[in-house]
């Protein structure tokens, strides 16, 4: 029988958060590989077959960008081909964020680097082109240099320049401290690890006013959010190093899910709402490219 978690709604209210007009938020879908809900949600089903999105997230921002993740990398082949065999499944590759990036006429220099939510491969692969600071903190980094899952992590990153920050905010939304990157409350990374060592949860307000929470693989797909459903004990005991803080973390997601959208890494449709980049982005005059 599935123990389904039971969560009270969060009822402290929401913090300030002030995100300028020229704020904008992006998807960046770049594949997808295949498992089974068995493998995925704690009672899921052999038979159901789900696709593991592999996605990034573009933040446009007046004080500079930021890509949420880096999804796969040009070689992503090589990428799949340094994980265990238990852990490689049949993939689906698209463009790279780069190529997109370029397709639309971005211009690379307005990305102040990759905030990765953790350092597997699956988040990381397409960092092997994006030749921008990596924003990590310094658990999170430590767990990338020391722990086997960090193999594609570290071929990726070698040269790569590292902007480590610090948790040096307040408890946020329940989580146990944060980081205000712009100091508008627009982008707050919250403290969350149990998946990785220094594992975060990115808190995002846009200027309409709609709250996003990018949850990383705190949980992996949107049943586990709104079913109050873990992993399987053998996924926890193989993908987490403390399923008893990944428990937390998820009761303190699900407590938030009527107040924003909560968007797991591997859930393709939790990234719906976040609009396509656009076919030309515009230049510093207005025009287009």
């Amino acid at each position: 029988m599935t123990n389904h978690l039971a969560v009270a709604p969060w009822s402290l209210g929401l913090p300030d958060a002030s995100p300028p007009a020229g704020m904008s938020l992006y998807r960046l879908p770049t594949g997808f590989y295949e498992t089974r809900a068995a493998f995925a949600v704690k009672g899921g089903a052999f038979s159901d077959k789900r696709r593991f999105a592999a996605s990034a997230v573009l933040i446009t921002h007046p004080a500079g960008d930021l890509l949420i993740d880096a999804g796969f990398g040009a070689g992503l082949a090589d990428h799949v081909a340094l994980l265990p065999r238990v852990e490689r499944a049949p993939y689906s590759r698209e463009k790279t964020v780069k190529e997109q990036l370029d397709a639309a006429g971005y211009d690379c220099a307005n990305l102040r680097g990759v905030l990765v939510t953790h350092v597997h491969w699956d988040h990381v692969s397409g960092l092997d082109s994006l030749h921008v600071p990596i924003w990590i903190n310094a658990d999170e980094m430590r767990y990338g240099a020391e722990d086997t899952h960090g193999a594609v992590f570290r071929t990726v990153s070698a040269g790569l320049p590292v902007h480590e920050y610090a948790f040096d905010g307040p408890a946020y939304l329940g989580f146990p401290a944060s980081h205000d990157v712009y100091g508008d409350g627009s982008v707050v990374i919250a403290q969350a690890g149990g998946h990785t060592f220094g594992s975060v949860v990115v808190f995002v307000t846009v200027p309409d006013g709609d709250r996003y929470a990018f949850i990383g693989d705190i949980a992996w797909q949107s049943d586990a959010i709104t079913d109050g459903l873990e992993r399987p004990w053998l996924m926890r005991k193989m993908a987490d190093t403390d399923a008893a803080k990944v428990r937390e973390n998820l009761q303190r997601v699900i407590a938030l899910r009527d107040l924003m959208r909560i968007v797991p890494a591997h859930d393709g449709g939790a990234y719906e709402s976040i609009a396509a980049l656009p076919a030309r982005f515009p230049t510093v005059d207005g025009s287009q490219r």
